[in-house]
């Protein structure tokens, strides 16, 4: 059976080696605890009065029992049970008051701890480049800021004075059994290495088991993000049963996970029951003849049965607890490996900020690739000049869209340089130079929340009538004065609620919110009606005359009055000019303009 557990579960533990050991994971985890060391000493001095409160319980009822059972029972003996009680009594209100203070004192320094984690791990992610949210699946990063942390949660709240409680608790009542009655301690300890190597067994294979089920929950959690998010897509190829199965299949391997779990803890407790009942026949035969021989008195013989119980309990909840500190470093591990991932894109020891942008930008024999040496862009070199607008066109995947996010530094290229007002992005605090920068995409990305909320982005410091007028100004004030609740009106997931080009005003009044200096534009007509498309074209000529514009489209009809136009094929940049010189070049911008407009309905050129 073992071997069949161990052989079930190799394959996730070659996937899931650790890369920390355990002393290394405790002292990231105590670094989060040194805040509120006061409150965690305190609650385990709690501890330390608990501890001596249960040992104190057995003795008392172990001193009635003896009371009781004297030869001579008279008033004093019903005075000294009252007194007995009395005390067993205050105790067990101390007791309580003790165990409500630490409950108290643990959940809300241990929230602290984790709210703490939950936030760092966060900020963390939203330092990370493009490139490596392209790496890791988005299901498996919500995993680590919520179900990881939570799991971290119960080591901080319970489990750390848990083991501290079950370690003083074995050893004190094993010194006072020894005090009691060394002979009957000794023959509980014929039984206490089985207890102690059922349990090793037990906590080696609940850690596999542990690994596993965490495996399973991150696989299924960026299975569910990816194809929740995918749906649409899902639905209009009527592949709903083939991703059911996909599914079926990753949800049966996490409950064959929790199935083992509880085989496993099927076997363990009534193995440690039984050896507790071992135990407990052995003090009851031998101490029941001592009992009988005179030599040992009733009372101590029931403290002791007490006793047994006080003491297997914790080395089973030891055993159990070891299981989800296991776990803890498991879900440990994994969010200090966020924390450990350095951003790709960093600032320059002395980057500077940007004060009065101008908005000149330059790429300078620029190379870049996503990946090694497969370039998507090839000594690419061009210079927009502040306040023009140049656009960029060519076939997909001639390196458009990888000139807007190379910008905005999303990405670091391998060659060359690139400039805003002759100075290298490198050199520039992103934070600072993407705050220069208003980027309007093809695919706009609305929160939840108020048509109000997505124009603002957080930004408090914005007057009311700052958004009423950035919305009119580019034209979003038309639909969103026929909505319901106007501004107030509520956003759902993603916009769902909204056309393409009601999104994409919305986009445009949230960057012109910003006044940047300048502007990017990737794709934003696309898949657009008509009509929508001339609020755009309205909203752009406006926007034009803010700052520096930069346009991928494959509308030529949004660029014809552009200062400048560079037609993209393969990396490189192979024709450039207005409108009107590059039709008259009668090259690759010809051809296009030919594909979109048909030779009887095409206007003079």
């Amino acid at each position: 059976m073992a071997n069949k557990i161990k052989n079930d579960f190799v394959d996730i533990d070659s996937i899931r080696l650790r890369k920390m050991s355990d002393g290394q994971i405790i002292k990231r985890l105590f670094f989060y605890v040194k805040p509120f060391f006061k409150p965690l000493f305190f609650a385990i001095f709690m501890v330390l009065l608990l501890v001596g409160l249960d040992i104190i319980s057995p003795l008392l009822f172990a001193e009635v029992i003896n009371q009781l059972s004297a030869e001579q029972i008279d008033g004093q003996t019903f005075i000294n049970i009252l007194i007995i009680v009395a005390i067993y009594f205050v105790t067990m209100i101390f007791s309580a008051i003790l165990s409500y203070k630490q409950t108290m004192l643990l959940q809300k320094t241990g929230q602290k701890i984790i709210f703490k984690i939950r936030e760092d791990t966060f900020n963390h992610i939203e330092t990370l480049s493009m490139a490596q949210f392209n790496k890791v699946p988005i299901g498996k990063l919500v995993t680590r800021v919520t179900s990881d942390t939570n799991t971290l949660n119960s080591l901080y709240t319970d489990v750390i004075v848990s083991l501290f409680r079950n370690s003083l608790t074995i050893v004190a009542v094993f010194f006072t059994m020894m005090f009691l009655d060394i002979e009957l301690t000794a023959y509980i300890c014929i039984v206490v290495p089985f207890v102690f190597i059922a349990s090793f067994v037990f906590r080696k294979y609940a850690r596999l088991v542990y690994r596993r089920i965490r495996y399973h929950i991150s696989g299924i959690n960026a299975f569910l993000s990816e194809h929740l998010s995918g749906m649409r897509i899902i639905q209009i190829f009527n592949r709903e049963t083939f991703k059911l199965n996909q599914f079926k299949q990753k949800n049966h391997d996490l409950y064959q996970s929790n199935y083992m779990q509880t085989f496993i803890n099927a076997i363990y407790r009534p193995l440690m029951y039984f050896l507790y009942a071992v135990a407990l026949v052995l003090v009851l035969w031998i101490g029941g003849k001592k009992a009988m021989m005179g030599t040992l008195e009733i009372g101590i013989l029931f403290a002791f049965t007490d006793y047994i119980r006080r003491f297997f309990n914790p080395i089973q909840d030891l055993a159990e607890q070891f299981d989800v500190l296991q776990s803890s470093f498991i879900s440990g591990e994994r969010i200090f490996e966020i924390l450990d991932t350095n951003p790709e894109i960093i600032n320059a020891p002395d980057a500077i900020e940007l004060a009065d942008v101008k908005g000149k930008i330059e790429f300078r024999n620029v190379w870049f690739a996503y990946l090694g040496e497969d370039w998507i862009l090839k000594d690419v070199s061009f210079t927009v000049n502040a306040k023009q607008t140049m656009a960029f066109v060519g076939a997909t995947g001639s390196g458009k869209t990888t000139i807007m996010s190379l910008i905005v530094r999303n990405y670091d290229i391998q060659k060359g340089e690139i400039l805003i007002d002759d100075i290298n992005i490198r050199s520039i605090k992103i934070e600072s130079l993407r705050s220069k920068v208003g980027q309007m995409l093809q695919d706009v990305f609305l929160f939840s929340g108020t048509v109000e909320s997505n124009i603002r982005m957080g930004n408090d410091s914005l007057l009311e009538t700052d958004i009423l007028e950035a919305a009119k100004y580019v034209n979003a004030d038309r639909f969103i004065d026929r909505l319901p609740d106007k501004y107030q009106e509520l956003v759902r997931e993603r916009g769902n609620n909204f056309s393409a080009g009601e999104r994409q005003l919305l986009s445009f009044a949230r960057t012109v919110l910003r006044k940047p200096s300048i502007m990017i534009l990737d794709e934003a007509t696309a898949n657009i009606d008509t009509e929508t498309e001339e609020l755009i074209q309205e909203s752009l000529k406006k926007m034009m005359n803010i700052g520096t514009m930069i346009i991928v489209a494959h509308r030529l009809s949004t660029i014809q009055h552009v200062d400048n136009i560079a037609v993209m094929q393969k990396g490189k940049i192979v024709e450039m000019g207005n409108h009107q010189q590059l039709l008259k070049l009668k090259g690759l911008y010809y051809n296009l303009y030919q594909l979109q407009y048909d030779k009887h309905t095409r206007k003079e050129v």
